[in-house]
């Protein structure tokens, strides 16, 4: 066992070292990317042998499965789970977010790793049916007519304002959210709808 290993005391560091190798994925996957991240480097930064981090991660894919689980685990829940803002403002709280990583990091391991079956692969696309899931919900609370239809109107437009700041690194969440907003208020119908002139109406007395 090399010094690596132990803890101050000699101790086996054992969740310290799944923590820290967790932490070196994020932000070496976050600043380079998946595939030009080798273990070597991981583990330089994580400062842990091989032998350590295989042991948390039996494959690199693996890592990249729990580095993508634990991004978001609860989806959004500054959004979605909120009870001091109405469907209607949850829907449009989506597009007001600190925007840290700009391209959406499922994104990003989905386009990257270029393999539908990788682990990771599979929960971005698990996740990215969550989010529509999510919106979807929130759309009936809200009353829209077509809410299946609404949530993934949504859905589409996060990605893509995503994906855009990333590559014109100009934030276009502004903008994502006025289109949004035009989306939610032809989905859900009026709480007050405009009531008929009366002059026109016959009367029935």
């Amino acid at each position: 066992m090399t010094e690596l290993e132990k803890g101050p005391l000699g101790r086996r560091r054992g969740r310290g070292a799944r923590e820290r190798i967790l932490s070196a994925s994020q932000q070496l996957f976050r600043d380079q990317g998946i595939s030009r991240t080798g273990m070597d480097q991981l583990c330089a930064v994580a400062q842990v042998s091989k032998r350590t981090a295989y042991q948390h991660f039996p494959s690199k894919d693996d890592l990249v499965a729990e580095y993508l689980r634990r991004f978001d685990p609860d989806v959004m829940p500054g959004v979605f789970d909120r009870t001091d803002l109405t469907p209607r403002e949850r829907l449009l709280a989506a597009f007001d977010l600190p925007v840290s990583t700009p391209l959406c990091p499922y994104i990003a391991a989905a386009v990257e790793l270029h393999d539908p079956q990788h682990p990771a692969s599979q929960y971005a696309r698990d996740y990215k049916t969550t989010i529509a899931a999510r919106l979807t919900e929130t759309a009936r609370e809200a009353g829209a007519t077509d809410p299946e239809q609404l949530g993934e109107q949504l859905a589409l437009l996060l990605d893509g304002a995503s994906a855009r700041t990333r590559v014109l690194d100009r934030d276009s969440f502004p903008t994502a959210a006025a289109i949004a907003t035009v989306l939610i208020d032809n989905a859900i119908p009026s709480a007050s709808p405009r009531q008929p002139d009366t002059a026109s109406v016959p009367s029935t007395r």
